[in-house]
């Protein structure tokens, strides 16, 4: 069966959500006002709450739709690669080429999510978390697989080499933006680099 075009009503969420995601990017939820949306999208009030139930349900929406875009970058570079190594290899590159964008439109929205959600916003809490455990599962695959073909050392352990990798991105992230340096981060990655073809058997 063929998709079908999209309503009228899901284009014009879809539109909110576009130029709304910049905006509580850069803002946060709190700071985010109704004012700055119907600004940005030249609708009135009754035009995005007739959209969305209110503002938080309009933050959960971007949120969803920048997880979708950067899981969707990274598997595409993911898919690039051939062996395991190679495919882990491209999550540091990926993110080498997102850096630059990613950094003049606010920083990563996961992590910028997750820094405001964590104590205000329960649903959003939640799905940064579901965020989170998607990139690991990725990196856990990624090793598991490289350990049953003969490419990664078995005394890798998946979950724990998938949380330091994370975590040397959103740290990276949030040093060099908190800093404006971008040394923080390309540390972050030629690290990350160096961790993965530690894990590599060479023969």
């Amino acid at each position: 069966m063929k998709n079908l075009p999209p309503t009228k009503s899901e284009r014009t969420r879809r539109f909110i959500i576009e130029k709304a995601a910049p905006i509580f990017n850069k803002k946060g939820i709190t700071g985010t006002t109704l004012s700055d949306l119907t600004e940005a999208t030249g609708l009135t009030k009754g035009g995005i709450y007739g959209n969305f139930k209110d503002k938080d349900a309009v933050a959960v929406a971007v949120f969803q739709y920048h997880v979708e875009n950067l899981t969707a970058f990274l598997q595409r570079e993911i898919d690039q690669g051939t062996t395991s190594i190679e495919k882990l290899l491209a999550i540091p590159k990926a993110y080498r080429k997102l850096y630059s964008t990613m950094m003049a439109y606010g920083g990563c929205p996961i992590l910028n999510t997750a820094a405001e959600a964590d104590d205000t916003h329960q649903a959003l809490c939640r799905l940064t978390v579901d965020a989170i455990e998607s990139m690991k599962k990725i990196i856990v695959s990624l090793v598991g697989n490289g350990q049953i073909f003969g490419e990664i050392r078995h005394t890798t352990d998946p979950e724990t080499f998938a949380d330091i990798l994370i975590a040397l991105i959103e740290g990276g992230t949030l040093l060099s933006k908190a800093t404006g340096q971008d040394t923080y981060m390309m540390h972050c990655l030629d690290h990350m680099e160096g961790l993965i073809h530690d894990i590599r058997i060479t023969e």
